[in-house]
């Protein structure tokens, strides 16, 4: 059973932004190339993945097979093979991407936080045997100990939204994708982090760019001033652990059912819209006492 029931609505989002996407790709191809016709359209392939993350199933082709071929012919009367569905994923994995870029992330309120994920591809028993991310997926180590594969960076805002994402090898910093500015775009006041980004010159970098990083200190530290406000929502960084919870056991962004690197990145993707269009997403609810001071509840 499907946990976001309006199928229609999520189509017409995709199929709007699809209809653009055809118009200013069409227009940037050099000559005449030849179109052979597809039964399924562009908008059709996405929207299917997107259903599979919030369907409940876990594996796809269960998804595909058993429930879209036989219980979805209402919605999607024309389908391809199992196979061919697959390669029309990995053809449509660039137009899946700038929508999730463009249709399907927050906005900035002044309140965000950063955190890592691991995204495993194999358990750690199978990493010299594991052959579809070999020289790809590297093994790092998270507080849960080692792994193999990535780390999903995220920010989202005090609404629960994400702001912007990027996938790193396990074996990169959390602090990486902080010093790139396209990662931080948009994104301004304050930025709430756990101990794994302390860095005084990641601070004072980010500080030149107008965003202000606060996270906990460690034992061997010295203490530092710190506002009532700013102590409080460290404590509500748990907000971003349940995002990361919900992306994973509920969108299905990490498995180690994957063949091939293509694949990897339409699940994750695709699971990233999907948690976009849940309808209760974990926030914080606050509202402002007097201009410098929160009121929590």
């Amino acid at each position: 059973m499907l946990i976001y029931p309006k199928i229609t609505e999520i189509f017409c989002i995709v199929d709007e932004f699809c209809k653009e996407y055809d118009k200013v790709v069409d227009a940037s191809l050099l000559g005449n190339p030849s179109k052979r016709p597809s039964m399924m359209s562009k908008s059709e392939v996405i929207i299917r993945c997107i259903l599979f993350q919030l369907s409940g199933f876990r594996t796809f082709k269960h998804f595909y097979i058993f429930y879209v071929q036989k219980h979805m012919k209402g919605d999607f009367p024309s389908t391809v093979s199992y196979n061919r569905f697959t390669e029309l994923v990995g053809q449509n994995l660039m137009a899946m991407t700038l929508f999730l870029k463009t249709c399907c992330l927050g906005d900035s309120t002044g309140i965000s936080f950063v955190d890592s994920t691991p995204i495993r591809v194999c358990k750690p028993k199978r990493i010299r045997n594991n052959k579809v991310f070999k020289g790809i997926a590297t093994t790092g180590k998270s507080t849960m100990g080692w792994f193999h594969g990535f780390k999903l960076h995220i920010i989202i805002n005090d609404k629960g939204e994400i702001l912007n994402f990027t996938i790193t090898q396990a074996n990169i910093d959390d602090r990486t994708p902080l010093k790139k500015k396209s990662f931080l775009d948009k994104i301004y006041g304050k930025l709430y982090a756990d101990k794994g980004y302390i860095g005084k010159d990641l601070m004072q970098l980010l500080f030149a760019d107008g965003l202000h990083l606060i996270t906990h200190i460690k034992n061997n530290m010295k203490n530092s001033l710190m506002t009532m406000g700013d102590k409080i929502l460290l404590r509500k960084r748990s907000i971003i652990e349940t995002v990361n919870d919900e992306l994973k056991n509920i969108c299905q962004i990490e498995h180690s059912r994957h063949r091939s690197f293509t694949n990897f990145l339409s699940n994750i993707v695709a699971g990233l819209i999907a948690y976009s269009f849940l309808p209760k997403k974990p926030s914080i609810k606050y509202q402002k006492v007097e201009s410098n001071q929160l009121s929590f509840y």
